[in-house]
């Protein structure tokens, strides 16, 4: 996974980072391996409570490797060593194959995940900064739904995780066209959280504040908003109870509300 991929873990934060700089972090088959690996890792890593998702050197992730596309005319699709119908039809993780899991795991991780996006987030790269719950993109980032220059569609969980962030007339004009567009315009559009001078550096600060609060209300709202899209409203609103009566009362809950009354930093203890 180090080969592609490299996670550093200090007070509660996971600072992960794409590091294949000399190719802009593009998706080859060890760059898929390396992303589902970490997310995996990051599913059940203990004490984790944020985790922050950046590209080394100039771009956050160009998107495929220019060698997938030689795989591809042999029938072979990208993050896959199967051929075309194997490769993208096995569901190897629950509902998703290999690739569109590079993205949708970051989901699946019970604590929020923060993508830092600077340079270049095209293709494949976005659909992964998509996958996060947030993305701090630098102004002068340039993003792109870019399959349709390559004659695709987008195919690594971007076409669900878009339809909760944009406009539908605006997901199909992106995809449609494979335009460029700036992190300004991003943050306009709702792909972007927020726009950063320096992305990592404000995810980091983020990611810090959020692990400086009750882990298990934060794990607990992950999964409140995870669901929220795909429930009917009588099913969000029993799991906001169950949730709530879960978390009242509880040494954390407890510790969160003692801490504010005595005006001192809380001690919260992961479960």
């Amino acid at each position: 996974m180090e080969e592609r991929v490299r996670i550093d873990i200090e007070g509660g934060v996971a600072d992960v980072r794409m590091v294949r700089t000399d190719k802009m972090n593009a998706l080859d088959d060890a760059m898929f391996a390396g992303l589902v690996a970490a997310g995996e890792r990051l599913k059940n890593e203990a004490g984790v409570r944020a985790v922050v998702l950046s590209g080394e050197g100039r771009a956050f992730c160009a998107g495929l490797d220019m060698g997938n596309f030689g795989r591809m005319a042999e029938g072979r699709p990208a993050g896959t060593t199967a051929s075309r119908d194997e490769g993208l039809g096995a569901r190897t993780h629950g509902p998703a194959n290999r690739a569109q899991y590079a993205a949708w795991v970051w989901r699946e991780i019970p604590v929020p995940v923060i993508a830092a996006v600077h340079g270049v987030a095209f293709g494949g790269g976005l659909q992964v900064a998509l996958g996060a719950d947030m993305r701090y993109v630098a102004p002068d980032a340039r993003l792109a739904v870019l399959e349709i220059k390559w004659g695709l569609v987008p195919d690594m969980a971007g076409t669900q995780l878009m339809r909760g962030l944009v406009r539908e007339d605006v997901v199909r004009e992106l995809t449609f066209t494979g335009r460029i567009f700036s992190g300004e315009e991003a943050l306009s559009l709702g792909l972007a959280t927020r726009v950063c001078a320096d992305p990592r550096a404000e995810a980091l600060q983020t990611a810090r504040e959020i692990a400086g609060r009750n882990p298990d209300a934060i794990r607990a709202a992950k999964r409140l908003l995870n669901a929220a899209p795909y429930g009917d409203n009588e099913a969000g609103l029993i799991a906001e109870s169950v949730e709530q009566a879960a978390l009242i009362g509880s040494p954390n809950q407890v510790e969160a509300v003692m801490s504010n009354l005595q005006k001192r930093d809380p001690i919260f203890v992961d479960a």
